[in-house]
């Protein structure tokens, strides 16, 4: 192999192993998490709520967490469709 091919394999294995590093610390996350939700992903039981709900509360908290789900799984559609 010549050097200008080696040269060339390296910038594209350098690419690839940048582009996953951002992937894997999460700058390539647009969905604007808080902190909050990145402590929940690390420690979930941190953030189940074991209480009593006030009148209608249940339902928005139901609601809200099926919204959270679909936009959870339409994430994770178009990550493995690239």
């Amino acid at each position: 192999m010549s050097i200008q091919t080696l040269s060339r394999w390296g910038a594209v294995l350098f690419a690839a192993a940048f582009v996953s590093g951002c992937s894997l610390i999460g700058l390539g996350d647009s969905d604007g998490d808080d902190g909050r939700a990145n402590a929940c992903k690390r420690d979930r039981s941190s953030c189940m709520y074991e209480g009593r709900y006030e009148p209608g509360e249940r339902g928005y908290a139901e609601e809200e967490a099926k919204r959270l789900n679909k936009a959870a799984s339409a994430r994770l559609r178009r990550s493995a469709d690239w």
